[in-house]
């Protein structure tokens, strides 16, 4: 009877896994990642976020995932782009400033190089030594020759437009100002692009062909960021997508304001009544322009709703790539605007940056959205794609800076949530790396020095529901760009356009920052000052002597 239960229960122990032996346990996959940037495009552009115009593919994601209501970049392209890469401040990273608009005083400074230091680690450089695919398609902006492209720094596959602007027909593929190409395919400049060349066709299908030729040469996970130049300026669009929206916009932009706010508050993005006290640009109402203005600028809100537009259908495009490959239920999706929208005024503020090739374009009614034309839809429209916020991009308003965001990851704990946690650009590189398990600290092939440190925050816990908000009170989030600066600690915030002066706001009560209390508070004042003082002192913040940008 013994001999019996001991077989027996050897038997049993035989059948049981070993721990240890033979093949480990499965580990669970690591998470995709796919980083979506669209330039220029105001807060309320997309239909999740206000918008009238038809964005389906993005508004799936945006309302299956969690909508960040709550979300900040820098006021224009290049230094958020810095952030973004690389989880530290563009005053650090080598963007204190575009390099396009570099003030006298600023020259030749640390951090005002114009260009990604290699101090700094892109988000790339560090997740690609641990096995991760690294793809980039689109607008780079972070330094125009050979060892400053994306393929440089960290990125195995990359399609890129080096500088921050072109024609989105790819008419000017060589540099007027260098007289170097514009774009680059892995790290190698192109002498032509194909034909029939449109920018957001052209990035999501690379980024496509990227996903599948890597998922042959490499079967891992990826890292991928796709760039947009939509709807950033030169307005121009396909004919058949502009004629869609043929009278959409006669109303004005007066209107277009009003219908937006409202739809923000019955969406629950910001509060009832908001509308109600939501700021404008001074003058220029849509009633005081000419037939012929009128008619104008219609048009060139046409034109923007169409390259939105198109936008969206070519992420519907990569994401069906996702779909088909069994892929996205395993990808985290970051969506962002670079900046509020632009603001730029074509017969004022426009002139001293774009004069020569406004004169250049044929900007006929009949010919806007042309590769021939080059139009921008000014401050009219800009305003009603912020609002209810204050100003555009180039301020360090909320206007300016606080953008439509959104992660769409089946496997957070807040999937079709709208949450109002303050999160900021600098955040998305710490968490793609906690996500991906890869440590933060150590240095890379491509820096001469040790590594400067993330100061963005992971928001991994928060997406997880591990915790309930990513910062805490007492955090302070800040900002410079053109001499426009900020200091945000909780709903509390200090403002200065570019003047000089501060203003202070409470955000919970006054989301537009409408209503200045710094004469009756000057204590919380001079609190906000002493601390954005110390940011400016920890990151070489250098006021320029000039504003070199203005809208």
């Amino acid at each position: 009877m013994r001999r019996l239960l001991f077989r027996l229960i050897v038997l049993v122990l035989g059948a049981m896994p070993v721990v240890g032996a033979g093949k480990e346990p499965a580990k669970p996959s690591r998470p995709n990642f796919l980083i979506i940037v669209a330039d220029d495009l105001g807060y309320s552009d997309l239909g999740a976020f206000g918008g009238e115009i038809p964005t389906p593919n993005l508004d799936r994601l945006a309302l299956n995932g969690v909508r960040l209501t709550d979300f900040h970049t820098a006021p224009t392209c290049s230094p958020n782009r810095a952030m973004l890469l690389t989880g530290s401040d563009h005053h650090v990273a080598g963007l204190g400033t575009m390099a396009e608009l570099q003030a006298p005083n600023q020259r030749g400074l640390p951090g005002y190089e114009g260009y990604l230091r290699r101090d700094v680690a892109t988000v790339a450089e560090r997740l690609a030594p641990q096995g991760y695919r690294t793809l980039y398609s689109g607008k780079w902006h972070l330094g125009l020759t050979d060892d400053q492209d994306p393929f440089a720094r960290g990125f195995r596959y990359s399609f890129a437009l080096r500088p921050g602007a072109h024609n989105h027909f790819g008419t000017d593929v060589v540099n007027p100002l260098t007289g170097k190409p514009n774009y680059s395919e892995n790290g190698k400049p192109l002498a032509s692009l194909p034909a029939g060349f449109y920018s957001s066709d052209a990035f999501a299908d690379r980024l496509v062909g990227q996903l599948r030729a890597s998922s042959t040469d490499e079967p891992s996970p990826f890292f991928a960021v796709l760039a947009f130049t939509a709807p950033h300026w030169p307005l121009q669009a396909p004919a058949a997508d502009i004629a869609r929206y043929k009278g959409h916009y006669d109303a004005g932009f007066d209107v277009l304001r009003q219908q937006r706010t409202a739809r923000q508050e019955a969406l629950g993005l910001v509060p009832r009544g908001t509308a109600a006290n939501a700021p404008r640009l001074p003058g220029g109402a849509w009633d005081s322009l000419s037939p012929e203005a009128r008619a104008a600028a219609a048009r060139d809100m046409e034109i923007y709703a169409a390259m939105v537009d198109r936008l969206d259908q070519a992420v519907g495009r990569v994401i069906a790539e996702l779909e088909r490959t069994g892929e996205l239920d395993n990808t985290v999706i970051v969506f962002l605007a670079d900046n509020g929208a632009e603001g730029l005024d074509p017969e004022g503020s426009a002139k001293p940056l774009l004069g020569p090739v406004l004169a250049r374009a044929d900007n006929s009614l009949v010919n806007r959205g042309a590769a021939s034309s080059y139009v921008l839809y000014g401050p009219g429209w800009a305003q009603a794609a912020s609002a209810p916020r204050w100003l555009v991009k180039g301020y360090a308003t909320e206007g300016g800076s606080r953008v439509p965001s959104f992660v769409h990851w089946p496997a957070s704990a807040r999937g079709g949530q709208i949450a109002d946690t303050l999160v900021h650009v600098s955040d998305i590189t710490p968490t793609v790396l906690e996500l991906a398990g890869v440590t933060e600290t150590g240095s890379t092939p491509s820096a001469l020095a040790p590594v400067r440190p993330i100061t963005g925050i992971s928001w991994a816990s928060w997406l997880r529901g591990e915790a309930s908000q990513v910062r805490r009170p007492e955090d302070v989030l800040g900002t410079e760009l053109f001499g426009s600066r900020a200091l945000r600690q909780g709903e509390w915030k200090i403002t200065d356009i570019g003047d000089g002066r501060w203003h202070l706001f409470n955000l919970a009560a006054d989301p537009g920052e409408t209503r200045d209390l710094a004469a009756i508070n000057p204590a919380k004042l001079a609190e906000l000052t002493r601390l954005w003082d110390a940011y400016a002192t920890a990151n070489n913040v250098v006021i320029p002597t000039e504003a070199r940008y203005r809208p």
